[in-house]
């Protein structure tokens, strides 16, 4: 069969590896314990058995691991019984979404399974149904309201978008790149993550929320069986926030060669862009219609390193500055405070209860 022209782009996309560091806002971490909190249940004492402090809450620039916000999930679903994390009137009780994905690993392309997937959750959930619009070029997941009573739920809404297009990139086992995405609600203080979660062209306060792909994408195979899925569901989520996000922006690939460097020389604006084959004036107006710059580039991959190392290793802080090209101590510590609001000790203590 031939290959269609989406999966000969698709193909070029590379699935970020388990080496690529990555970092969840705190924000995430408390609207996942907002329905434990609201129940009346300790939500401090789940964030402790992950290795997290409560303190790190209080901290509104902190971030945590991958691995730290996949097990705080799994704990909060569990302990709710409820994978939709009370974002519904009615719970997605626990074991449903491994249901969801053994009933589409059958299917026969992608749109099949997107169709049985949303059908899936309209079962499952009472207050938000989605559904698939194909064009001639573009497709697009919507996501609406059963009632214009109802709250947006933003936390909700999130994690099914995350879940819908998370699993459709694994199935056909490669990113399906985001060209749009719209929300049915204003623009929340962290907007700047949706630019990693989706895509860069973002809008608030529309009818619906959705997002929009090529819509060539759908005649795509599944290449998924019941083996792989078991080792799917064992590392969910981690394995959908690591592998999918958007991954094709200039920001990542930038970001992808920083890795490759550090703890060497990181080379200056004009030095990268000859290497990516742009102009400088063509790389920082790119740059720019994404939201970055190659400063905060540099900083936010120097951050997730850092929060990496400080929570899954017990390296010293000074060998940890030196990893990330910081050849004094206390410019880490003014960095990582600047990134964080706390000290790399702080932050390391946090973690630790």
């Amino acid at each position: 069969m031939q290959q269609s022209s989406a999966a000969l782009s698709a193909s070029n996309i590379t699935p970020v590896g388990r080496a690529e560091p990555g970092t969840v806002a705190i924000c995430f971490v408390a609207a996942a314990l907002a329905s434990v909190r609201a129940r009346h249940m300790d939500a401090d004492a789940l964030l402790i058995r992950v290795g997290l402090s409560p303190a790190l809450l209080q901290m509104p620039q902190a971030r945590v691991s991958y691995k730290h916000y996949g097990e705080l999930w799994r704990l909060v679903a569990l302990t709710l019984d409820d994978e939709f994390f009370g974002q519904d009137s009615r719970r997605m009780k626990a074991g449903s979404f491994a249901m969801l994905v053994h009933a589409v690993i059958g299917c026969k392309n992608l749109a099949q399974a997107l169709d049985r997937s949303l059908r899936f959750y309209g079962l499952i959930l009472d207050d938000i149904a989605g559904s698939m619009v194909r064009g001639s070029t573009e497709a697009s997941v919507l996501l609406r309201l059963r009632s214009a009573e109802l709250p947006p739920r933003i936390f909700g809404q999130e994690v099914l978008l995350m879940l819908l297009h998370g699993v459709a990139c694994w199935l056909v086992g490669r990113r399906i790149p985001i060209l749009r995405a719209q929300f049915n609600y204003p623009e929340p203080r962290h907007s700047a993550e949706y630019r990693l979660m989706y895509c860069t062209e973002l809008a608030f306060r529309q009818p619906h929320t959705a997002i929009v792909f090529a819509a060539e994408y759908l005649d795509l195979p599944i290449v998924q069986n019941e083996r792989s899925a078991k080792d799917f569901l064992r590392t969910a989520p981690e394995s959908i926030l690591v592998k999918y996000k958007n991954g094709s922006s200039l920001s990542a690939r930038i970001r992808r060669r920083l890795r490759q460097l550090l703890p060497g020389e990181v080379p200056d604006f004009e030095t990268l862009a000859g290497e990516l084959n742009m102009t400088t004036a063509t790389m920082r107006r790119r740059l720019h219609e994404e939201g970055a710059s190659y400063q905060e580039i540099k900083d936010q991959l120097r951050r997730d390193l850092a929060i990496g190392y400080l929570s899954h290793s017990k390296r010293s802080v000074m060998d940890i500055a030196l990893e990330l090209g910081f050849s004094e101590r206390s410019a880490f510590h003014r960095a990582f405070r600047k990134w964080t609001g706390a000290s790399p000790g702080e932050f390391r203590r946090g973690l630790q209860g």
